[in-house]
Parts: structure tokens; sequence; C-alpha cells
């Protein structure tokens, strides 16, 4: 379908279609639709995009495969196996590889509405593996991701500002605080780019986090081991992040909201994914492309990601690249 990035409804607008859930984007982009906000990321876009890259410096925006260590969230640890094969040729394959362990999208079959379910009104019997059920990674790595890409560093411009985060909170990035950065980077976020939100959590992690601090953050997700600034809270994110009418957003925190959830402010994901069909990515290595980005004080790129083609993959790797 042709979509009019000029003619977007506005989050008090939805939804759309007659009995859709409060804040939803059901049936904006048909009924049958699996893509969500990916639909923003036509042609033109990438056409556009393309036109970003003038000096040709690439930044991957993965981390390694077996990072964070110890994995989060009770993961196991990825387990790597070399083979030699007739004394002439070497093969491998890996175990434990969980696809959210590390710098990850999480796709729309992640996360369900308590009460609405997934995304478009699909069925939690829908959500199988293979092929046959719906909203798998499969749909995004057929579609490819191209377009105009927007970093936010938030952790520079607080720092600027004499007000750096905590990484070991839970203190929230607040839409006043992405406005003020974006005129500081003096930078326009348009529908249909991605944006990056670089709160410094990352860096903190890889840079200062004790190895104890890194076992202790390795727990289940509920023990509350696990704190870390983000953005939120999540009502007035939510609509803002619409209203931006971005493809997707992507943070280099563990879960792009702030964590825990606090009773009052809620939990971004369930209205990103299931409600409004936005992928959300987390753990994005943004160290270099911000040095960059900082040093010409450009701060627009080509972004691409080929997420893997699992059908009725859950999550994966976003196998992401910046591109000035």
């Amino acid at each position: 379908m042709t979509i009019d990035l000029s003619k977007l409804p506005s989050y008090d607008q939805l939804p759309v279609k007659e009995g859709a859930p409060k804040g939803s984007a059901w049936g904006l982009f048909g009924d049958d639709d699996e893509l969500g906000c990916l639909n923003l990321i036509t042609p033109q876009k990438v056409v556009e995009a393309a036109k970003l890259v003038r000096r040709g410096a690439v930044f991957p925006l993965n981390l390694r495969l077996d990072e964070p260590s110890p994995p989060m969230h009770g993961r196991a640890a990825l387990k790597h196996h070399l083979l030699e094969i007739g004394g002439v040729s070497r093969d491998d394959y890996l175990d434990s590889f969980w696809l959210q362990a590390s710098s990850q999208w999480d796709g729309l079959r992640h996360i369900r509405h308590p009460r609405d379910g997934f995304y478009n009104g699909v069925m939690d019997e829908e959500i199988i593996t293979g092929d046959q059920g719906k909203l798998g990674m499969e749909i995004f790595a057929r579609k490819g991701i191209a377009t105009r890409g927007v970093l936010l560093d938030v952790d520079r411009f607080l720092g600027e500002q004499g007000t750096p985060l905590d990484m070991e909170s839970d203190s929230l990035i607040t839409k006043d605080q992405l406005e003020a950065c974006m005129s500081r980077e003096n930078i326009e976020v348009k529908p249909g780019d991605i944006l990056l939100v670089r709160t410094g959590w990352l860096r903190w992690y890889l840079e200062e986090a004790s190895p104890e601090q890194r076992e202790r953050m390795s727990g289940d997700t509920m023990s509350g081991a696990l704190v870390h600034p983000g953005l939120g809270p999540a009502d007035e994110m939510v609509e803002y992040l619409w209203n931006l009418h971005v493809a997707a957003v992507a943070a280099d925190n563990p879960g792009l909201d702030a964590w825990p959830p606090v009773r009052g402010r809620g939990w971004m994901h369930f209205s990103l994914l299931p409600l409004l069909g936005m992928l959300i990515g987390e753990l994005w290595y943004l160290e270099e492309l911000a040095a960059d980005c900082a040093n010409d004080g450009v701060y627009e790129f080509m972004l691409t990601s080929a997420p893997l083609n699992l059908p009725g993959g859950v999550g994966s790797p976003p196998n992401a690249l910046a591109i000035k």
C-alpha cells in the first residue's frame, strides 16, 4: 500500500479502525499487516537516506555476540564450537544462541498487551514456530531495513549540562530532554526515520562496571538486581514517539525503558510493540558513531539493518550499520 508520510494520524486520533484498542495503530497499514511502523520506510525514504552518505564512513552498531557477559535475564552463555573437517576445512556452530541476549531487535511477537493481545489483533495461537505463524522476524528480514537514522546523544548532552545520568539508577530520560538534545544537535526527526538514543549505559557497562556489578546484573529479570536509566514515563513517551512517526526506536541500554517499571509511570513495551507495531532496539553499540557525530556535528546518516531470516523468530541481532 502507498503511505503518505504527511498524512499520518496523531496519537490522539488513534485508533483509526473501529473496535481497535485505544492508542493502537491497528488497521492503519491494513487489517493483515505484520510490518507495523516499518511501513513508514517508503522507497523515497531509502533514496533520501542514500544521499546522506558523503564520506563512506561505516559504523557497525552491534556488540560482540558474547556480550553482555555474563548474559542478563537468566540466559545461558553463548557456546561457539569449531570443527576441523578432513584436515583442510573448518566449520562451526553455536549453542545457547539467545537471539535477544546481545544487541537486538525486539520483534512484534515479543510482547503481547495484557488485555488486547498481539499487534493488529494477532491471536495467541498464531504465535508459533516456523513460517505458519504471524509476526515472525522473517517478515522484517524479507523487507530489509534501510532508512535515515538520527542519533540523540543524550549522555553527551546531559554531561555538557552538568546533569549526567546515574547509570545504576532508574532515572528517566524525558521527552523534554530529547527535544533539548535535538535542539543542541540542530537535528530534526522525520517520519520514517529510525531514532537512536545514546543513554551512555553501555559505555558505563563496558568501561566502568566491575565484574561483581556485572554478575549481579545477570540475574533473573524480576530479581531487582538490574536497574538502569531509560526513556519515560511511558504514556508521555509513547505519545511523543508516535507523533514523531519514527519507523523504530533503539537505545544502548538493556530495555529502552527505565528499569524496573514503577507503578504510575508504566512500561512502553506494552504500547510500542503490540499496539503501535513499533520495533524496539536494545543494547545497540553507539560509541564510535557518537564520537564521529560529535566531531563533525552531523547526527543523521543512512542506517541499514538485516535481521535474521528466521521463520517465527521473536527477536534478532540487528546486524545494523550507520553510514555517513
